[in-house]
């Protein structure tokens, strides 16, 4: 198997402005994929996401940069590298979000990359590019509902 990137392609019933915010937003983003996300939504912009129980201590913090923030066709964001590292091709993995216009709504495909480019040997590819396709398989289908609900309230 490749292990290069991990790509998805859905139709959402909402404008690409709602579905940008959706993807972009701590507060939109909290209602789909983290249970926490904490980051200016700009360029360069730096910050974490929380998975799990975090007030309670036993949930995880992850790395999350901005890369492209343009409103309402692009945001992509780094994530997964280590505190105190600037997050780069070898140390991190880069999601986008690219959307259009498609038939009174958006086309979004996301895109994951990053896996060979971290030096880890074959078994941990794997490992970790099966755990981020379970992941966005688990998350992904949650983002349509949503963004509609916001589009209806928009």
């Amino acid at each position: 198997m490749e292990y290069g990137t991990i790509e998805r392609e859905i139709h959402i019933d909402a404008a690409p402005e709602v579905v940008f915010d959706v993807v972009s937003s701590p507060e939109h983003l909290r209602e789909w994929w983290p249970d926490e996300a904490e980051f200016p939504a700009v360029p360069g912009g730096a910050g974490r996401i929380g998975f799990g129980d975090i007030a309670g201590g036993t949930g995880t913090w992850v790395r999350f940069q901005v890369v492209d923030a343009m409103p309402p066709r692009l945001f992509s964001f780094r994530w997964t590298h280590e505190q105190g590292q600037e997050p780069a091709p070898d140390n991190s993995f880069l999601v986008v979000f690219a959307l259009e216009p498609a038939g009174g709504g958006t086309l979004l495909r996301m895109t994951e990359s990053g896996f060979r480019e971290r030096g880890w040997d074959t078994a941990k590819i794997a490992a970790k590019y099966a755990e981020h396709v379970s992941g966005w398989d688990h998350f992904l289908p949650k983002l349509p509902a949503y963004a509609e609900k916001v589009g209806t309230r928009a």
